[in-house]
């Protein structure tokens, strides 16, 4: 929903003011991938399954596990930490998929596990320094501490929007 975000100007590269998505408060569903913990808009959230494998489609990015079938629906499955380029790790028992709602198009993203759901305010999302790091900084909205825990606030969609996923948008009025 484009209401609930804004635009800003960050100067933290080189000089050059670069546009940065600012979340709003809210509530957030924290995930883990590898060692670090993630928080997404719980708005975005529609289920969280346990993984099951999907079938494997061709010519697909490296990222995209695959298709399930959701009640009738189609659902590409992203591994996150491929797309995010976070070091491989094996899938077990908490291994989950959180089923998303990106701009009306249904997506599972595969996570190591997901804690708990934490309510942030505007004022403790704090912009996250631009560096050249493996995550898209297009990707990430902020920082935000929850007691000692350190969240990094995900923009979830510039993370699966269809140019994101290499995928063709469905035409509206077919």
């Amino acid at each position: 929903m484009e209401t609930t975000q804004k635009k800003i100007s960050s100067s933290f590269q080189s000089g050059a003011p670069a546009a940065q998505t600012v979340a709003h408060g809210g509530q957030y569903l924290t995930l883990r991938l590898g060692s670090e913990e993630y928080a997404i808009d719980i708005l975005r959230v529609q289920e969280i399954r346990s993984y099951e494998e999907p079938t494997r489609m061709v010519n697909a990015p490296v990222f995209i596990k695959g298709v399930i079938n959701l009640r009738g629906v189609i659902v590409p499955i992203v591994d996150l930490r491929l797309k995010l380029n976070i070091a491989k790790v094996e899938y077990n028992e908490f291994t989950v998929v959180i089923i998303l709602n990106v701009r009306g198009t249904v997506i599972g993203a595969v996570v190591d596990a997901v804690s708990d759901v934490v309510t942030l305010t505007t004022q403790s999302i704090k912009p996250a320094p631009q560096f050249e790091t493996a995550i898209d900084s297009r990707f990430i909205t902020g920082l935000a501490n929850v007691g000692e825990r350190m969240l990094i606030v995900m923009n979830m969609e510039a993370l699966m929007s269809n140019a994101e996923m290499g995928m063709v948008a469905a035409a509206a009025h077919a």
